[in-house]
């Protein structure tokens, strides 16, 4: 027995694993290969948003696989999805919502250097606590508090020297409208987030990565059905073919650009749905707070992006609010054992012999 534990606890640490991984790549390579395509000739900011979405056939695969998986385990009439009509209904609306999402994100990569544009979207975070204290009240501490300032403060640090920061030959509007637009995406993610916790809240069953996987798979459908409507309205399916004739690497790096911008952020709704299964969505908010500044760093030295004090500050505020934020739930967290234990002590001195 002690032998299959210990088994089962290395098969759990090894998936964890590698599911950290695949948000690595996922969160550090999206933003990197959507700047690569908007550098060198790309102007489709719906075809960029888009391209996060389509990818949700990979999901698909996966759930299949598991499918087959779970009926060699549980049975021939083991069903092939195992979310409610009233999960479905409320994860196609986030779905929607999701798609706009990515549309203001791809702002940023557009318009912004990969470090800027990350920074401004670490902003999500502080957004995230506001509106989980509104939608799913989760009471607020003074460690998120101070998060949500440094955050705001942190972003608001970069627009106070735009010009500095602007990639040549881009108009200040431009700028601005990237800047404004990215910390759109960052609020549109701040409410996403806590409304796909509400849909667990109201499911009122055990969350497996079953009904993570699927949910993720049901938001990125109805966000790419968003993102299609816009795609079919500003005529990009007609101009892909004509942008990729102009593309600076060639019409065949085009092309393979869109097709791995397709694939790697498919890898961070990949690592999402496995690090909240094996891991918590505490671990998982570390992990991207982590890939942040890995993700910054990237874009300097690849793209050569400018570093002045003011990126170097805002940097140092927003870790500096992910540190608060972080370290009053892990304090939150080691209350709240010591209660539970406090109790079950009490519950077994008063119960009788």
């Amino acid at each position: 027995m002690d032998n299959h534990q210990s088994s089962s606890s290395t098969r759990r640490k090894l998936i964890l694993g590698l599911n950290c991984i695949t948000l690595g790549i996922g969160y550090c390579g999206g933003p990197l290969i959507s700047r690569l395509y908007f550098l060198h000739g790309g102007q489709r900011i719906w075809l960029s948003s888009w391209l996060a979405c389509i990818g949700w056939p990979i999901s698909f695969i996966v759930l299949i696989v598991g499918y087959f998986f779970r009926r060699k385990t549980q049975g021939s009439d083991t069903n092939l999805f195992i979310v409610t009509r009233q999960e479905f209904t409320s994860s196609a609306a986030l779905g929607i919502l999701v798609g706009l999402a990515g549309y203001l994100y791809a702002w940023g990569p557009a318009k912004l250097p990969v470090s800027t544009s990350t920074i401004i979207y670490a902003a999500q975070l502080g957004f995230t606590v506001v509106f989980s204290f509104l939608i799913v009240k989760q009471k607020l501490t003074a460690y998120s508090t101070n998060a949500v300032v440094l955050l705001m403060v942190g972003a608001g640090t970069l627009a106070l020297r735009a010009d500095s920061d602007r990639p040549s030959g881009e108009a200040t509007k431009q700028y601005v409208l990237g800047f404004v637009m990215t910390l759109l995406a960052a609020a549109s993610t701040g409410l996403a987030l806590p409304l796909l916790e509400l849909i667990y809240i109201k499911a009122k069953k055990t969350v497996t990565y079953t009904m993570v996987l699927e949910i993720q798979m049901i938001l990125n459908i109805f966000g790419f059905s968003f993102c299609t409507v816009g795609m079919i309205v500003n005529k990009d399916f007609q101009a892909i073919s004509r942008e990729a004739s102009q593309f600076e690497l060639g019409e065949a790096k085009y092309y393979l650009v869109l097709v791995w911008s397709a694939i790697i952020w498919q890898f961070s709704t990949l690592g999402i749905a496995g690090v909240v299964q094996y891991g918590s969505s505490l671990l998982c908010g570390i992990l991207i707070a982590f890939l942040l500044p890995l993700t910054e760093l990237l874009g300097v030295l690849l793209y050569h992006e400018t570093f002045q004090v003011t990126k170097g500050l805002a940097i140092f505020l927003s870790l500096w609010g992910f540190v608060s934020y972080f370290y009053g739930e892990m304090k939150q967290s080691q209350k709240k054992k010591e209660e539970d234990t406090i109790l079950q002590t009490e519950m077994v001195q008063i119960s009788p012999v």
